[in-house]
């Protein structure tokens, strides 16, 4: 399966529902950009937008929740690595309470993979982040090795389309 996704005003970006009413568009904003976000059809719909394949689902994205996207630059050599620890560690996450979707987006260009996760609220990522299984999986002092550069955060709310 493919995922897509854009940054633009909400305005703009709402327009596309109209434009390909065939296409499940989910939208997000977020404190320095709004997003669409769509999967699961090969149709690029986007001119400036980033391509990914997910390499790992769990849970449908929802109208209603709280998104975040960790942006994890990966260096070529541990592609490999970085998508085996994945990989291992899935569904890991799937009975936290609040828990709604997760998703490892594959770049198509590019070197930034995005782990995508989806509660029901900031407060129950907030509780996750604080739970035992999070600090299991994110154990470690220093970035490894496959890191091409420093990961970062973006967070979302889900807007209902009307």
């Amino acid at each position: 399966m493919n995922a897509y996704m854009t940054n633009g005003t909400i305005d703009f970006l709402t327009k596309f529902s109209n434009k390909y009413p065939a296409i499940k568009f989910h939208f997000m904003t977020g404190s320095s950009n709004d997003i669409a976000y769509y999967e699961g059809t090969k149709q690029k719909v986007f001119q400036s937008g980033r391509s990914y394949e997910v390499l790992i689902q769990s849970g449908d994205i929802q109208e209603k929740g709280y998104v975040v996207m960790n942006n994890i630059p990966v260096t070529d050599e541990g592609r490999p690595v970085f998508e085996d620890n994945f990989k291992r560690r899935k569904g890991e996450v799937d009975g936290e309470s609040g828990f709604q979707a997760f998703r490892l987006l594959k770049p198509v260009k590019g070197n930034t993979y995005v782990v995508l996760t989806q509660w029901d609220s900031a407060n129950s990522y907030e509780q996750w982040k604080n739970s035992e299984g999070f600090q299991k999986a994110h154990t470690g002092t220093k970035p490894p090795a496959y890191f091409a550069d420093r990961p970062f955060v973006n967070t979302y709310n889900m807007i209902e389309q009307e």
